[in-house]
């Protein structure tokens, strides 16, 4: 009898167990973890100096790879078809390989393991390796929406902020396995992500949508955790920079990240084994006699129906004899808005049009400035720990506007009916009084700006289609012009860029 009791709730807890990994929620903790790992180009800011002075360029040659990261970053066209055309696990495998052969090639030139490469080698390769991020973005992202389509807003809003927190959670890693060594930080960006969407490859796939009741609240429920997440990253990262770490101390803080960026998976396991338990108890009183059915021998008499009246037969081709249209040949004749375009169809509209240039010019001084912060601290003659420490609370404030540019769009396109195009117009407006605040030094209001338009252009389109123009002279000006400022006597201030 004991031995027949422990295989029993043994396999419950194997039935249980299988039932989470196969579950959509899980499918969602995975896509959280790979997406809070993909942000490998937020924190540019932090070996851009590296590169710089390993490799001997200048600040010109610099902004170059700078540029050719944010292409790489910023196009994923070929990422949207490619999942067009293959299951979620082909698009982050491919992902997988770009990141990888990137990043460690980077790592490779910047610690002198192979010759110095010409520049346009360095370009290429973080134009790869900063390419990779669009794929796991499609690959998790896309495929999460279109498993809950009914909450497009929340999802893209949730996955995004675990993008923005990823630039603070991998420096926390950083610092536990290598200290301050930030070579050693394009060597982590080079395997971990890698890692992480390897082991989520075949988890992350379509699924049939199902509509549940509490549906919203779980995603709250995640929304919460991250918050958790958040909160405790800003606090941790302006105690290092007040206090001095032990390398014990580093490895203490990371290991309680971690368990925070676990925490999502408590919530899964409560939802799924609420579901398993009620589809168990269902089971059990279908199997139940005292639940059955009783009917009469005689049931009462059904009056027959009159004769019907007769109707002209028209006869209708099967369904699987209709023609079905090319791919090629309605590229110019998009559904109607609100129904899911095709990658070729949304690339070739007019409101695909109008959002790409709004965002080309309304983006793109922001991502100048997000990559040079490190440049700009140096030439401030800030030390590099507090550059560090900058940078990473530029992910908090960067998780900040992708959460609530997701959230706060769903509510008021459910509830108001405000359009999230006319959101992405306001935002853009509010963002040039943030370009004027960042050249007083508060710069963490435009990077909620630059969150808050990415989020709300994502939820405007369903392709990842998206790119930001930057002219490189622009950013050598900028450098320019501050390094002439502060150089003159009046400012006390004799640093170099």
């Amino acid at each position: 009898m004991i031995t027949a009791e422990h295989s029993r709730i043994g396999g419950a807890a194997l039935s249980l167990g299988l039932k989470v990994l196969t579950s959509r929620w899980f499918m969602v903790f995975a896509c959280l973890l790979i997406m809070s790992m993909s942000g490998a180009t937020y924190i540019f800011g932090i070996y851009s100096n590296d590169i710089k002075t390993s490799l001997g360029y200048d600040q010109t040659t610099l902004n170059l790879i700078g540029f050719f990261k944010d292409v790489g970053s910023n196009i994923g066209v070929m990422s949207g078809i490619i999942n067009e055309l293959t299951p979620p696990w082909v698009v982050l495998a491919i992902g997988v390989a770009m990141n990888f052969s990137g990043y460690f090639m980077i790592w490779l030139a910047v610690t002198g393991r192979i010759a110095k490469p010409l520049v346009w080698h360095m370009c290429l390769y973080i134009c790869i390796g900063a390419n990779s991020q669009t794929f796991s973005n499609t690959g998790a992202l896309v495929t999460c929406v279109k498993n809950f389509p009914e909450s497009r807003g929340i999802v893209i809003g949730l996955l995004k902020g675990f993008t923005g927190l990823s630039g603070a959670i991998i420096s926390q890693i950083v610092h536990a396995f290598y200290g301050h060594n930030s070579k050693a930080l394009i060597l982590l960006i080079s395997w971990l992500p890698a890692a992480v969407s390897c082991v989520f490859l075949r988890t992350v796939r379509l699924m049939k949508v199902v509509r549940q009741e509490n549906e919203l609240q779980i995603f709250y429920d995640l929304l919460y955790a991250s918050l958790g997440l958040a909160g405790f990253l800003m606090i941790l990262i302006i105690l290092q920079n007040e206090l001095v770490f032990s390398r014990a101390q580093y490895k203490g803080s990371a290991s309680i990240v971690l368990i925070l960026l676990f925490a999502p998976l408590a919530i899964v396991f409560r939802e799924e084994f609420k579901i398993w338990k009620s589809k168990k108890v269902t089971g059990n009183e279908s199997n139940d006699p005292t639940h059955l059915k009783v009917t009469t021998e005689n049931p009462p008499p059904v009056e027959a129906p009159g004769p019907e009246p007769p109707t002209q037969m028209v006869a209708q081709p099967p369904k699987d004899q209709e023609k079905s249209v090319p791919w090629w040949r309605d590229v110019f004749k998009p559904p109607e808005r609100g129904q899911d375009y095709n990658i070729l169809q949304a690339l070739f509209s007019i409101d695909m049009i109008i959002l790409l240039t709004a965002i080309t010019f309304g983006g793109g001084g922001t991502l100048t400035a997000i990559d040079n912060l490190g440049q700009i601290g140096k030439a401030l003659g800030y030390p590099t720990k507090s550059i560090t420490t900058f940078v990473s609370l530029v992910s908090i404030w960067n998780y900040l506007g992708k959460v609530a540019a997701g959230f706060a769009s769903e509510i008021f396109l459910a509830k108001y009916k405000f359009p999230r195009p006319l959101m992405l117009t306001l935002v853009l407006l509010f963002s040039c009084t943030g370009h004027l605040l960042i050249a007083f030094w508060h710069p963490e209001f435009f990077v909620c700006c630059f969150s808050d338009y990415r989020v709300l252009l994502r939820s405007s389109v369903a392709v990842s289609f998206r790119n930001h123009f930057r002219n490189i002279r622009f950013k050598v000006l900028l450098h320019t012009i501050q390094f002439r400022r502060r150089s003159q006597p009046t400012w006390g201030l004799h640093s170099q860029c």
